[in-house]
Order: C-alpha cells, then sequence, then structure tokens
C-alpha cells in the first residue's frame, strides 16, 4: 500500500512524464510541418520553372487535345466556305436561268402577240375591199395641222326647210372602221344562216330517284354502299350487283364476275333501268 507522499509524487512524475511528451509531439508537428512546406515550396518552384512531371505530363495532353481542335476546326472552315461558295455559285446560276427563261417566254410572247396582229392585218386586208386612197387621204387630213396665223376658212352652209337633214358627228375614218366591222360580219354570217332550235321538250320522269348524303332514294326506299340489289332493264335478265359508289349522279356497282359499271340516276328516273333489293 502506498501513502498520500508516494502518490503526490507519482502523480507529479506522470505529469512531467505527459508534458514531456506533449512538447516532443509539438516539436515533431512543427518539423513535419516546416519539411512539408519546404516539399511544396520546391514542387512549386518546378511547376514555375515547368520542370515537374506532374505539370509537364497534363499539359502535353492539353497542347496534343488543342493540336486537334485546332486542325478540325479549320477543317470546319474550309468546309463552311466551300459550302458558302457552292451556295453563292449555285444561287447566280439560278437566278441566271430564271433571267434566261424570262426573256425566252417574253420573247415568244412578245412573237405570239405581233403574230396575232399581223394575221388580223391579214384578215382585214383580205376582206375590206375599199380602195386604200381613201384610207391614205383620210390620215393625211388628220396629220394635216391648222396655221394659227392663218384665218379659218368655213364654207357657207345652208339648208333648204322643209327637206331633212342628217349631221354626222362621227369623223369618216370612224365610220369606214365601223362599215369595215359589219363589212366583216356580214361575210361571215352571210352564207350560214342560223336555223331556229327545235322547242325543247321536258322528258317527264316516271320514277323518283336521287342521292342525298351518300345514299340512293328509289321509288320509296333507300339504298346504301355495300347492299345487293337487283337490276333490270327491258329486254334484259335482271342481274345481281353489289353498291359500291354512290355519287351525286351516279351509282357504281360491282357484278359477280368482278367487273364494275356504273348507272346513272337520270337513267332509273327515267324508267330505262329499274333496282330493287336482292334479299336472297
Amino acid at each position: 500500500e502506498m501513502d498520500d507522499e508516494d502518490c503526490e509524487r507519482r502523480r507529479m512524475e506522470c505529469l512531467d512524464e505527459m508534458s514531456n511528451l506533449e512538447k516532443q509531439f509539438t516539436d515533431l508537428k512543427d518539423q513535419l510541418y516546416k519539411e512539408r512546406l519546404s516539399q511544396v515550396d520546391a514542387k512549386l518552384q518546378e511547376v514555375i520553372a515547368g520542370k515537374a512531371p506532374e505539370y509537364l505530363e497534363p499539359l502535353a495532353a492539353l497542347q496534343e487535345n488543342m493540336q486537334i481542335r485546332t486542325k478540325v476546326a479549320g477543317i470546319y472552315r474550309e468546309l463552311c466556305l466551300e459550302s458558302v461558295k457552292n451556295k453563292y455559285e449555285c444561287e447566280i446560276q439560278a437566278s441566271r436561268q430564271h433571267c434566261e427563261s424570262e426573256k425566252l417566254l417574253l420573247y415568244d410572247t412578245v412573237q405570239s402577240e405581233l403574230e396575232e396582229k399581223i394575221r388580223r392585218l391579214e384578215e382585214d386586208r383580205h376582206s375590206i375591199d375599199i380602195t386604200s386612197e381613201l384610207w391614205n387621204d383620210e390620215l393625211q387630213s388628220r396629220k394635216k395641222r391648222k396655221d394659227p396665223f392663218s384665218p379659218d376658212k368655213k364654207k357657207p352652209f345652208s339648208l333648204t326647210f322643209p327637206r331633212p337633214y342628217i349631221v354626222y358627228m362621227l369623223q369618216d375614218l370612224d365610220i369606214l372602221e365601223d362599215w369595215t366591222t359589219i363589212r366583216k360580219a356580214m361575210a361571215t354570217l352571210g352564207p350560214h344562216r342560223v336555223k331556229p332550235e327545235p322547242p325543247v321538250k321536258l322528258e317527264k320522269h316516271l320514277h323518283s330517284a336521287r342521292s342525298e348524303e351518300g345514299k340512293l332514294y328509289y321509288d320509296g326506299e333507300w339504298y346504301g354502299r355495300g347492299q345487293t340489289i337487283c337490276i333490270d332493264k327491258k329486254d334484259e335478265c335482271p342481274t345481281s350487283a353489289v353498291i359500291t359508289t354512290i355519287n351525286h349522279d351516279e351509282v357504281w356497282f360491282k357484278r359477280p364476275d368482278g367487273s364494275k359499271s356504273k348507272l346513272y340516276i337520270s337513267q332509273l328516273q327515267k324508267g330505262k333501268y329499274s333496282i330493287k333489293h336482292n334479299h336472297n
């Protein structure tokens, strides 16, 4: 057993030993910190100088990637420039072709108009039996201009009543043009006599038939697509058929042999054909 003095002494020894260990740990920690700091400073100097392998390897990879991307960007740039150049040339070629086509179309149009005018003039020349001197005299009289310094010479105009008189307000050339038009119309319609049209006889519908909304109404019954009917015509045997289509004025049906035919609704109204449901 230990007395109080021994316990106190032992406690003081332990405290001294702990303080010594803490001092040694603090010294070691400071020494390790200084060593790590010196290593980091040395590595930083190597990086600044460009000699550290941890810096050189990623730098080489970045430079290689930069070269590849620069090469790809240059190729893409050349392709874009070539595409824009080709598009520009295509637009120019299309504009030139459009211009040429429009020129040809305009030339054809003007040529056709001139040919039509020439043809009309030829027709007028062949259909008119008036001497050209009368036309030339009238045209020359129109082209002459009055002299402003010469007094107007008017012929005296006298009327003798109660004889009737007519004052023509038209020029001679206008009268000749109207007369030429009348002669042309008479020459065209002269040898032909218009026959009176016979009165149109209104046919009476013997049967009621019409189409409404894709269905056929015939003599009080309705018929639709897909229904089997019996078609009857005078002097012929009745035939069976299936309705395929119903239009506004006609009905299409399919025969048992696969052939398709149509039947006009007007034929049903006039009684040329008759239909009925086939329940067989």
